[in-house]
């Protein structure tokens, strides 16, 4: 009898899954022909038991599908649950779950404070998430993140049609190249950029950054308002019939489309 874990390895050998497609849409020429090799059986896949942080995603799990159900109130059903696409056969899936309440996909990730962003851990996951969603019809996927720092962060991610398209294109080429034992080359397309919803209401009292800026724009508002009124009431001078206007150091040019633009002269 073939252990659990081998025959888990000889089913990953036999599709592409979600973790494949962000290997296949990225930018790495050696990751890719590593998995190339691993779909062919030319290679063992890699020992993540030393890797911690694959670690702390792994053991994360349940606490984050708990937390995401306590904060969303909605149910994750499907978990761990392999699926094929009905007519790509080597095309897979292995949810971490999906939204009882909504259909969507559902994706829990364990990620580093430092340098993270929202923006930053979509593009991030793009590929493994429209892989997801395309194998199993869904409309969007719930990406939920706890992070070293002791933050939980929600994001909503919607069916992109095009680059599900371009994923597909790109993924039967990969398994051609597996067929075929072709190397294959890498596909150079660029994730889209992830639509997030403005969910929150941030403090950003401790930014010294923030707090640099906004200082300057305080200051330099009423500036910024009268400079916009000058333009405009300059604007109305400009005879309709001038190709440009100039006097006390400004200059003002008309163009070919009826635009007025303005430029200082005689500055030094």
């Amino acid at each position: 009898m073939i252990p659990d874990f081998a025959n888990a390895i000889a089913t990953r050998r036999a599709f592409i899954g979600g973790s494949d497609a962000r290997v296949i849409m990225g930018d790495e020429a050696g990751a890719l022909l590593r998995l190339w090799a691993l779909k062919r059986g030319e290679c063992e896949p890699e020992d993540f038991s030393g890797d911690l942080l694959v670690q702390l995603g792994t053991a994360t799990e349940p606490l984050n599908r708990a937390w995401y159900e306590r904060q969303s109130g909605n149910a994750v059903e499907h978990i761990q649950r392999r699926v094929l696409h009905p007519v790509h056969r080597w095309m897979g899936a292995t949810l971490d779950g999906r939204v009882h309440q909504t259909g969507d996909v559902f994706e829990s990730k364990f990620m580093l404070p430092w340098n993270f962003s929202e923006e930053a851990a979509a593009e991030k996951h793009m590929a493994q998430l429209q892989h997801n969603m395309w194998v199993v019809a869904a409309r969007a996927a719930v990406l939920s993140i706890i992070t070293g720092g002791g933050k939980w962060v929600e994001i909503k991610i919607h069916a992109d049609p095009l680059y599900q398209h371009l994923l597909l294109t790109a993924e039967k080429k990969f398994w051609r190249c597996v067929q075929t034992g072709e190397a294959p080359q890498l596909f150079g397309i660029e994730a889209p950029r992830p639509r997030l919803a403005a969910v929150r209401v941030v403090d950003m009292t401790g930014s010294n950054a923030w707090a640099e800026f906004a200082a300057i724009y305080r200051k330099t508002r009423a500036a910024a308002v009268e400079h916009e009124r000058a333009k405009t009431e300059l604007k109305a001078l400009v005879p309709e019939d001038a190709k440009e206007a100039s006097g006390n150091g400004l200059r003002a040019k008309r163009s070919k489309a009826g635009a007025i633009s303005f430029e200082v002269v005689g500055a030094t």
